[in-house]
């Protein structure tokens, strides 16, 4: 920290914390002070470009085996509700910020960030500047690292470092996902959310979700659209899951590297044309896999709640929550359809080139028919959405409920009700008028906005 701001510092009534160090295997050091837990703890670091919902993040099982860099300066000042986390504890091994607020301000608030962080055993460190953080990512990609507050040795920390696992072929499902089935109805919804959320639909469809690392809030999403889940273990058997006679079944998001995650992707390649199936995030990778996609770990991933895709079947684009690290190539799928991809014979390394065409393509795969391209990321033309024509399944990579985010995706938990019941255009939905569909907005008895 520069002496100008332990300077204004000294003047507030924010308390001063142990010095803390974070060191990256390329040897980049950033100084700071402590706003967790004590300790000592290695991870891949990340960053997330959100604007709030930091405690959605820091809960978010997805960052399992991650060091997680916040890109907004100030964090912490509306404090934590319990209601809003998506697992019972973290998963993420570091927390990375540029100033913590101490004395949060919100009616909802039940404790400070710091304070949550601190009992939840989460070692974190402020003070960093991370605008030249996360610009060193994206010039250099993601690495290990480590954030420590017991050890000033930098040369020491960077000998740890470069010595501790690589995400890469280590299998982050295991440690977040649940130990048996258990079910999941309205009765869970947090009663704290009511005054924003409408009452969820009458359950009309049963649903088996694989957690892979799920975030309570994608549970959420599902029940309020009419589900009445299941959720079972990351490695069930598919014949368990068929013998339950589901009307869909949920591959969840979750962390790390899919191509570890092989029990998962080889019980929806069993699942694949039985019955519907919904996957995103990890889910979609799942799905991709079981159809035979080459995976791709990306340079610093898609982590924030501010990604631009083009949904390539309607031409208009969805600002999406993302967290995810690696993604599926299309053009591993199989070769195209010509009749299907406007003629097209050869693929486009840059997705958003069909976007520019208007043109969803469809390739031939070998195992499951037809499978067509149906969501782009503008912002590095990679795969976000894909549709098998031929078995009732889709995927995207990204997640529609958006805890923290926008609900410009929340189409695809209606889409998913549509291809349980059957109907063929299930993905022909006016966004622009579902994305507020289920809240409530301080609507009053007479049904005009407070």
């Amino acid at each position: 920290m520069s002496k100008i701001a332990e300077k204004m510092r000294a003047a507030t009534s924010k308390p001063a914390g142990a010095p803390a160090l974070l060191v990256l295997e390329d040897g980049t050091v950033f100084a700071g002070t402590s706003c967790g837990a004590p300790g000592e703890a290695f991870g891949e670091i990340c960053f997330n470009t959100s604007l709030e919902g930091y405690l959605e993040i820091v809960t978010d099982p997805s960052y399992a085996g991650q060091i997680v860099v916040l890109t907004y300066p100030q964090v912490g000042n509306y404090g934590v509700n319990a209601d809003d986390a998506q697992a019972e504890r973290p998963a993420l091994r570091a927390l990375v910020v540029r100033d913590m607020c101490p004395t949060p301000s919100s009616w909802r608030s039940q404790e400070s960030l710091g304070d949550y962080l601190a009992r939840e055993g989460v070692v974190a460190i402020e003070g960093v500047d991370t605008r030249a953080l996360v610009r060193h990512i994206r010039d250099y990609g993601v690495q290990r690292a480590v954030v420590s507050t017991e050890d000033t040795d930098v040369a020491a920390l960077l000998e740890k470092v470069r010595k501790s696992p690589s995400l890469v072929g280590e299998n982050q499902v295991v440690g977040v996902s649940c130990d048996g089935a258990y079910s999941y109805t309205a009765a869970n919804l947090p009663a704290s959310h009511g005054f924003a959320l409408a009452a969820p639909a009458e359950p009309r469809f049963k649903v088996v979700v694989y957690h892979c690392g799920v975030k309570r809030s994608i549970l959420d999403g599902l029940v309020a659209s009419g589900c009445e889940l299941t959720v079972v273990p990351w490695d069930t058997p598919a014949e368990e899951v068929l013998a339950m006679s589901p009307d869909g079944v949920f591959l969840s998001n979750g962390p790390g590297d899919p191509e570890a995650v092989g029990e998962t992707y080889r019980q929806a390649e069993k699942l694949l044309g039985k019955v519907p199936l919904f996957g995103i995030c990890l889910g979609h990778q799942m799905m991709a896999k079981a159809a035979g996609a080459e995976i791709d770990k990306l340079k610093f991933g898609h982590h924030g709640g501010n990604h631009p895709v083009q949904n390539l079947l309607t031409g208009r684009v969805e600002v999406t929550a993302q967290n995810h690290g690696f993604c599926p190539r299309f053009q591993s799928l199989g070769a195209l359809v010509p009749e299907l991809s406007g003629g097209a014979t050869e693929h486009a390394e840059d997705l958003r080139e069909w976007g520019r065409r208007g043109v969803a393509p469809v390739v031939a795969n070998e195992r499951f028919g037809r499978i067509r391209l149906t969501h782009v990321n503008l912002d590095d033309g990679t795969a976000e959405g894909f549709a098998f024509l031929d078995v009732p399944a889709f995927s995207v990579q990204y997640h529609p409920e958006a805890a923290p985010g926008p609900t410009d995706a929340h189409y695809l938990f209606t889409a998913f009700a549509r291809l349980m019941e059957g109907r063929e255009d299930y993905l022909d939905i006016d966004i622009a008028t579902d994305r507020l569909s289920g809240w409530k907005f301080g609507s009053t008895a007479e049904g005009e906005v407070a």
